[in-house]
């Protein structure tokens, strides 16, 4: 049987944690037979080395493989991309076309971000797993395809399938031998390794002088949290083999490689990952709501008390963040208006607002009053297919329709802007 250090070997494995061991062992043994197995572990921490591994140690070693990053594909076509396609089934379909499925048959199928798969593309997977039968899209005709699938996923499975992301059939269908593979940070041993693995490739590479890690900069390289894990370690190695003209580095000069945020603790960091869909949506759309609360009550106090008490630099110094605010969102549009004000009454810049008051006759004391108990507070609509629609298509303005950026700008993926884009009519 071929130990550890061969698969190390042959492809390209760097350590010697325990769990980087256990989770060898996992794959070397049931590489042989054709069982799913679920590839859990957190972005860059290695997934896809451990798909070909099992593809390589077994029987189909021979027959094709494919790593297929189901995030990546929008969802109006994934089933067209796994299954295939029948001439004419949709819009652009102007021939049959072959899925994945098909062309790998006899091979191996690596579905990364498996957890990213539509509901309805679930079930497609569910009946090829359990029967090994598909259907092309347009078409009505059963057919067969002999397929090992390996699948992969960065987030919690158990938790996707509690909320009705991700089917508990076809979950427990893929767990069949769950294969969990370290965080770098819970592999320090291994850190330094790789490191130094990394930047001889690279100083090799680039025909740059070799670099000498003390052992204050090695202590910080195994202190820090790695939430980017191995493709983390392996840009900064890269960027201290090409950038840095000292080439003995020390702890000072590798933090102004280490993103600042991180260097002060070694606390477990919290990655927002953009996958966790659903609360990233819901969040984004009560802080706006709540946001734009807040913002009309402090305006609304604001004019009341300009009404009551006029405009005064005591009323500019209680209320400086809210008309700071409000002159930063007009110099956006209309230029320098805060400096102009500035000017004109001799206040701090950005300078108050001013009240004009309507023309009626002025009461017998001289003075205007106004209960602010009394002040109608107007009702917005808290709508939250309202407020997202408008989020949407306002980021789809800024970025002049790209919607990738748009994506990116929400905090979602372009898939479920496709899909929001379509419930919501924005086409």
């Amino acid at each position: 049987m071929v130990d550890h250090q061969d698969i190390k070997s042959r492809f390209g494995i760097i350590g010697n944690s325990p769990l980087l061991n256990r989770a060898i062992d996992i794959a070397r043994q049931v590489a042989p037979t054709d069982i799913s197995v679920l590839i859990q572990g957190e972005s860059g921490s290695g997934k896809e080395v451990f798909s070909h591994i099992i593809h390589q140690l077994s029987a189909r070693k021979h027959g094709p493989f494919i790593a297929v990053n189901c995030g990546a594909i929008p969802e109006g076509t994934i089933d067209s991309e796994l299954f295939g396609h029948e001439k004419g089934s949709f819009t652009g379909a102007t021939e049959a076309r072959k899925g994945y499925f098909e062309v790998v048959d006899g091979g191996t199928i690596f579905l990364d971000e498996v957890g990213e798969l539509p509901l309805g593309t679930q079930a497609r997977l569910l009946r090829v797993l359990e029967s090994g039968e598909y259907i092309r899209v347009g078409s009505s005709k059963v057919q067969k395809t002999n397929v090992r699938v390996v699948a992969a996923t960065n987030v919690d499975m158990y938790t996707a399938v509690q909320k009705n992301k991700f089917r508990e059939d076809l979950y427990y269908r893929l767990n069949t031998v769950p294969l969990k593979i370290p965080a770098l940070r819970e592999r320090p041993e291994d850190i330094y390794l790789l490191f130094r693995k990394f930047v001889v490739d690279f100083v090799d590479k680039y025909r740059t002088p070799s670099i000498q890690l003390l052992p204050d900069a090695q202590e910080l390289l195994v202190s820090y949290n790695w939430p980017g894990n191995v493709r983390q370690l392996k840009n900064i190695a890269e960027q201290v083999a090409v950038l840095e003209r000292e080439r003995t580095i020390n702890a000072a000069i590798l933090s102004n490689y280490i993103p600042a945020d991180a260097k002060q603790s070694n606390l477990p960091v919290f990655v927002n990952e953009q996958n966790k869909e659903d609360f990233s949506e819901r969040d984004l759309l009560y802080k706006v709501l709540f946001d734009m609360k807040r913002d009309m009550v402090d305006l609304k106090k604001l004019v009341v008390e300009l009404i009551q008490n006029g405009i005064n630099a005591g009323t500019y110094e209680q209320n400086s963040p809210v008309i700071n605010q409000l002159y930063k969102d007009i110099d956006n549009n209309n230029g320098n208006v805060a400096a102009r004000m500035s000017d004109e009454y001799g206040l701090p810049s950005p300078a108050t607002l001013t009240i004009h008051n309507p023309n009626r006759p002025k009461p017998a004391n001289g003075e205007y009053r106004y209960n602010a108990q009394d002040v109608e507070e107007v009702e917005e609509s808290l709508s939250l297919v309202d407020k997202e629609s408008d989020l949407i298509k306002r980021a789809l303005k800024k970025h002049k329709g790209k919607r990738k950026a748009a994506a990116q700008e929400l905090g979602i993926s372009e898939r479920t802007l496709y899909r929001k884009i379509k419930d919501l009519n924005l086409d």
